[in-house]
């Protein structure tokens, strides 16, 4: 059975004044029905545009996306229609993504009067379902953006995007515009949907707790491509690239006289535009040798559906092994 989306070797290039933008690049993964690939790096690695790409709000520039085992690479405005009842997209921000001048019933129904499928009355039926089911309350149907906060705010946006009954949906840090403590109810949220209606996500975020909380596989970007993909329980117990171990030894550890393994990461992005051969993290890579700054490493399997794209991954864990042996 094909999995629900597969990407191969996909690339998505911006043109500048200096020559192109590699946002994304060489990117392949296979995703199942059900399941949540975090996606997870630093601002600017590519992983919105990634899910652009996806959805088709951006056009790759070569590679293949396949839906279904359907070839959705290239697919005309019709195609592009009946696309978007099977994938949606749940935005970061929760108040530009709502129109200021739309009551909450207009921004719910605004998929369903597009697709024409429903009657007036069924229509409003289906919205008030909706709100029900993502936890807003009907007296706010006629309420404006403005009117609500945050968590509301977001709640309306999942709402929206599950209108037409989708299959797959792209989450662009959908919490991190919101406090704390409503995070976890939008989070609890998505997962309560995806285990009643079997969504499928790509949960993009720069947030580990959140990524590790909701995620079934992760997948590490870094300058436009992939560093580190792996099982999320996995990656968490054994990471291998320089990158990802540098990322997670970032979280905030909330409990006294714990000491920090990993140092902050020293040295300058390497320039996304035109990069040249070799490793693109190796200006910040404490383990630089030669080969990384002339040869561009490959992403290989370490482990049974853990890749890594690193040519010394072996080496420097050994080697920090040791060093945590002679500390003990």
């Amino acid at each position: 059975m094909a999995p629900l989306l597969e990407t191969q070797n996909l690339k998505k290039y911006f043109p500048t004044a200096r020559g192109q933008l590699h946002a994304v690049d060489g990117i392949s993964f296979s995703l199942e029905k059900g399941q949540t690939l975090g996606v997870v790096g630093e601002s600017g690695c590519g992983k919105s545009t990634l899910g652009r790409v996806l959805l088709h709000l951006l056009e790759s520039t070569s590679g293949k996306i396949l839906f279904e085992g359907k070839d959705i690479t290239k697919v005309d405005r019709k195609g592009l229609t009946e696309l978007r009842k099977q994938m949606q997209m749940i935005f970061q921000d929760p108040f530009s993504s709502l129109n200021p001048r739309m009551t909450i019933s207009q921004t719910i129904a605004e998929p369903l009067v597009i697709a024409k499928e429903l009657s007036k009355t069924e229509i409003s039926d289906r919205v008030l379902e909706l709100m029900e089911l993502v936890g807003l309350a009907p007296r706010l149907i006629n309420s404006y953006p403005h009117e609500l906060d945050g968590g509301r705010r977001q709640r309306v946006g999942i709402a929206r995007a599950l209108a037409l009954n989708p299959k797959f949906i792209v989450c662009d840090e959908p919490v991190s515009a919101l406090d704390v403590s409503i995070q976890a109810q939008v989070l609890n949220l998505l997962i309560d949907l995806r285990e009643k209606m079997g969504l499928t996500y790509v949960f993009i975020t720069h947030d580990l707790s959140v990524v590790k909380y909701i995620s079934d596989r992760i997948m590490v970007m870094y300058l436009g491509e992939v560093v580190e993909l792996a099982p999320q329980n996995e990656l968490f117990a054994q990471r291998f690239h320089p990158y990802t171990k540098a990322l997670l030894g970032a979280v905030l550890e909330a409990r006294l006289h714990v000491t920090r393994k990993e140092e902050p990461l020293k040295g300058e992005l390497t320039s996304p535009v035109n990069p040249k051969e070799g490793c693109r993290f190796a200006a910040r890579c404490k383990y630089v040798k030669e080969r990384c700054k002339k040869e561009t490493p490959r992403l290989r399997q370490m482990r049974r559906d853990h890749y890594v794209k690193c040519h010394y991954c072996e080496e420097i864990n050994n080697m920090e092994g040791q060093m945590e042996e002679r500390v003990k």
